[in-house]
């Protein structure tokens, strides 16, 4: 997915995002059923992400198939994406089932929150999917058995809980996903996929920190504090020297970078005398 499809997803996870602190994991499993309902239709598809269709024409088709069938969130969401321009039919599918699927990690995250540690909660979910891509890598007749497009999708989706029985919840609502509908890629390459995106989410909870000189335990305590302050949450914090800032600091967490480094203000500097 790239160009324009690319731009509408990003917009579209940051939208959801202040939902996930509390969707519950039957928000992923409504949105996993409206892909269902997408893919099964090559028109619909069509119609969501015609160009030549306004977005509020668009929303309202989707808002008519929906309403009264899934939650207000749910509804919004799918709405919402096809109120947005994609550049091919199929990228508004991959789009939901990124979402659907970011939702069940957002869940596994914050009961990892809740125990002490929402980091924990998504390396818990990447072991449980980790372990169901090493059994079925270990045997080429659960590859053929979950990988058969004629066999019933529900003895596919017992099979597949059966081979982790101890797996999370929401591993398994993956899982199942990944064995029931692929989407034209083997179920273990889905399931690697949800696995990055685990990890991903899991770097929101790493702060990686430049600074010019060793810290003390002293500023490395306010560090901690001021970091897990600003974010909200309490952060694994990695600190690293690097003389070339020349003196500043750098914080890295997730996808987001605060840099005060002397080495960058000159560098802005420079960009405003040439300009």
């Amino acid at each position: 997915m790239a160009g324009v499809s690319s731009e509408s997803l990003k917009a579209a996870l940051a939208e959801v995002e202040p939902k996930l602190a509390t969707a519950p994991l039957s928000l992923a499993t409504e949105l996993f059923g409206i892909l269902e309902v997408l893919d099964g239709s090559a028109g619909l598809r069509r119609a969501v992400t015609d160009p030549s269709r306004s977005a509020e024409e668009k929303s309202g088709l989707i808002r008519g198939i929906l309403a009264g069938r899934v939650s207000a969130d749910a509804e919004q969401i799918a709405s919402s994406l096809a109120a947005s321009r994609w550049a091919d039919a199929r990228d508004i599918g991959d789009a939901l089932e990124t979402i659907a699927a970011t939702v069940a990690i957002a869940v596994a995250e914050s009961k990892g929150a809740a125990a002490g540690g929402g980091a924990s909660g998504l390396e818990a979910l990447e072991n449980d999917l980790f372990a169901f891509n090493t059994v079925v890598g270990s045997s080429h007749e659960l590859q053929s058995a979950l990988a058969d497009q004629a066999a019933n999708p529900e003895k596919k989706a017992e099979l597949a809980r059966k081979l982790v029985p101890g797996a999370s919840d929401e591993a398994q609502l993956l899982i199942r996903q990944a064995v029931v509908a692929p989407r034209g890629v083997k179920p273990v390459k889905l399931v690697e996929r949800f696995a990055e995106l685990a990890a991903k989410r899991q770097e929101r909870w790493i702060a990686t920190v430049d600074v010019t000189r060793p810290l003390t335990e002293e500023q490395f305590g306010r560090l901690q504090a001021g970091l897990n302050a600003l974010y909200g949450r309490d952060l694994k914090v990695n600190v690293a020297v690097d003389p070339e800032l020349i003196g500043g600091i750098r914080v890295k967490v997730g996808d987001e970078v605060v840099d005060a480094s002397v080495l960058t203000k000159l560098g802005e500097l420079r960009r405003k005398l040439v300009s």
